[in-house]
């Protein structure tokens, strides 16, 4: 049975940051077999995104069950700010209640620590200090790494969108040690060396 992501759509999203991952899932190529990719946004009109596309969602949230999810993606945006986040955030917190993986990058981790998400889980962001700006209560579980990945919710600044998807492609088993190393080295790092072993799959 083909597995389904469903991607947040919040108001300026950033266009690039779940790129990578959603590429990967979209297309299958270095996974195997393609995903599903659903679009969700919090009502049925388009959303612009910080490049200045507009972009149709598949569903709204209201429609959005974990039931029928594998992965929850949340990309960042200047849209992440009280009085817009919390539709979103509570979707975020369904999904890990129900134990499906979560994967949120840059602005989104600050809606998560706003509503307490980091408090008791390993995470990171785009600086320790922006998480500390919105008060929250889990600065002792920071981890000053690219990604993280702990209890189900990948977490990553704006600086590391291949990182971002290397750690959720990890986390969901669907590439080996050797096909994520040859992933990050050549689309983070550049290193044609790498080019051989994606190629082999």
């Amino acid at each position: 049975m083909t597995r389904t992501a469903h991607v947040l759509l919040i108001d300026q999203v950033a266009d690039w940051e779940a790129g990578h991952l959603l590429a990967e899932l979209n297309t299958g190529r270095f996974i195997g077999e393609p995903w599903k990719v659903v679009s969700v946004a919090a009502s049925d009109q388009p959303v612009s995104t910080m490049g200045g596309l507009r972009w149709l969602p598949d569903i709204t949230i209201a429609e959005l069950d974990p039931t029928e999810s594998d992965l929850l993606i949340m990309p960042g945006g200047v849209g992440w700010q009280p009085g817009q986040e919390e539709p979103f955030v509570a979707v975020a917190k369904q999904f890990l209640n129900a134990g499906v993986p979560v994967a949120a990058i840059c602005g989104a981790t600050e809606a998560l620590a706003r509503a307490g998400l980091l408090d008791n889980r390993p995470h990171t962001a785009a600086a320790k200090e922006a998480l500390e700006a919105t008060g929250y209560k889990g600065g002792e579980h920071y981890l000053d790494q690219r990604a993280v990945a702990a209890d189900g919710l990948v977490t990553a600044g704006p600086q590391s969108p291949v990182q971002f998807a290397r750690a959720t492609l990890d986390m969901l088993g669907l590439m080996s040690d050797e096909v994520l190393e040859a992933y990050e080295a050549l689309f983070h790092r550049g290193d044609p060396s790498a080019f051989p072993v994606l190629m082999s799959i």
